[in-house]
Order: C-alpha cells, then sequence, then structure tokens
C-alpha cells in the first residue's frame, strides 16, 4: 500500500518533463503519436496532440496533416504559431480547422502545455449520453470533481464556440465535448497521456457497465474525492510514458529520427 510519505516522493518526479529541449520535446511527441496507434486512439489522418515548444514564442508542435499517426516522427513534426500558422519550413501542410480546439484551450491557460483530444468509440459513446463520468473504477473514482462537459455546436472550423469551450474548461484538466469526444490537458506530454488513459479507460468501464443493465456499485464521495486527492500527487506519467517510450523504440525506433 503507497503511504502518504511515498506518494510524496513520487510527485518529486513529475519535473523533468518541463525542462526538455525542442529536439526532446519533438522526440516525446513523436512517441505519444506512436502510442496513439498502439492504442488504437487514432482516427484516420485526424486529430491532434499538440504540445508548446519551449521559450518565449508561443509556437507548437503538431501533426503533418495527411500521415498516419504511426507515421509521426520527431523531425517531419511541424512548428505553428498559436493561429496554426507553419513559422518555419516544412514539407508539410497542417489542418488549422483541427486546431482550433487546441489553440483556444493553449492561449488561455497558460498550464496547458500538451493538449490531448481523441475520437475514440468509448469517448464518443460516453460523449453521446447525457449521464455524467461516475466513480465506477479505479481511474473513474480518480477523476471525481474534475471533469468539464461541452456540448456540440457543430464542427470547429472557426473561432465562434472558443468562449464557450474555455468557459465550460475552467481550470479542469479533463472534458467530454458531447457528441463529439475527449480533451485533456497537461504541463507536460507525459502528463495529459496518464489523464487520458484515465479517462479513456473510465470511459471504457463506464459504458461497459451500462451496457450490461444490471445494478451499479459506486464508492461514496468521501472515499472516491479522497481517492483522486491522493492520485493527484503521483508521479504525473513520467514512468509509465518512459515505459510505453520503451516499447515504441522496440517496436520501431525511427519515430525519434
Amino acid at each position: 500500500m503507497t503511504t502518504p510519505s511515498n506518494v510524496k516522493s513520487l510527485a518529486q518526479h513529475r519535473s523533468p518533463s518541463l525542462a526538455l529541449t525542442e529536439a526532446q520535446l519533438r522526440v516525446q511527441l513523436a512517441a505519444a503519436y506512436r502510442i496513439f496507434a498502439h492504442f488504437g486512439w487514432d482516427y484516420l489522418i485526424y486529430g491532434h496532440i499538440s504540445a508548446r515548444v519551449p521559450g518565449p514564442e508561443h509556437h507548437f508542435l503538431i501533426n503533418p496533416f495527411g500521415l498516419r499517426f504511426d507515421e509521426v516522427t520527431a523531425s517531419n513534426l511541424v512548428k505553428i504559431d498559436i493561429d496554426g500558422r507553419k513559422v518555419e519550413h516544412s514539407d508539410y501542410d497542417v489542418n488549422p480547422a483541427g486546431f482550433i480546439i487546441h489553440s483556444a484551450v493553449h492561449a488561455a491557460r497558460e498550464d496547458a502545455l500538451c493538449v490531448m483530444h481523441t475520437h475514440t468509440i468509448a469517448g464518443m459513446t460516453m460523449a453521446a449520453t447525457k449521464a455524467p463520468l461516475r466513480a465506477l473504477d479505479f481511474a473513474g473514482a480518480a477523476l471525481t470533481h474534475r471533469v468539464a462537459y461541452h456540448d456540440f455546436s457543430g464542427v470547429h472550423a472557426d473561432d465562434s464556440d472558443r468562449d464557450s469551450l474555455i468557459s465550460d474548461l475552467g481550470d479542469k484538466n479533463y472534458m467530454i465535448l458531447r457528441n463529439h469526444g475527449l480533451l485533456v490537458c497537461g504541463r507536460t506530454i507525459p502528463s495529459a497521456f496518464k489523464r487520458l488513459y484515465d479517462f479513456e479507460t473510465a470511459c471504457k468501464v463506464q459504458t461497459a457497465a451500462m451496457a450490461m443493465n444490471a445494478p451499479l456499485v459506486e464508492p461514496s464521495q468521501d472515499i472516491a474525492v479522497a481517492h483522486a486527492a491522493v492520485l493527484e500527487n503521483d508521479d504525473q506519467g513520467e514512468m509509465a510514458f518512459k515505459a510505453l517510450m520503451r516499447l515504441m523504440e522496440k517496436q520501431d525506433p525511427g519515430y525519434k529520427t
């Protein structure tokens, strides 16, 4: 059993990704795209993971439009500004419309250095229901009082929905986009990934449990709140993400080039 002192020691490992160079960030982000493909979180050539580049400029790295997630490498990631325009030469284009949600979050939240948005079956199924995310499993309980909700207003082709989206997100790091999918943000790529993994897991469990049409067991609010508070102080996904980077390197080290 993890004690509070152990939890504190794990929390001390949460900072390494905050000090990455752009080259290191590129490798980490390319790995994230490969990990998404590995878990089946990609959506053909669509969808994005964006990460802010270190430095005073508000520049970001994003996937080249038209490539599968398993084709993304550190060198072909495209650097763009907050409006989705390329700021340095790249042989690839980007999908500006796909960056609209990301740019809104990045602009409004200084702590949102990484934004991940998915269209998974579990996430979209959860987003298609009126039911809030519940504490039905370890991951779901960890998200107690941490999930925001945003109503669907069609494809995000312009900035018309920006203010509403940011208002709904507030200071939370998890959002269910109704009739759309899931969104998470984090101060690092590993922290955002760990949040998305928990989010996706909780959605899988809840949608499967609801489909059983059987009585559901849920812990008390006090237990769920305490559980979420303890896990808030974990290592922020650093160790798990490094483990998955080792798996990606074993499968195809080409993502690092």
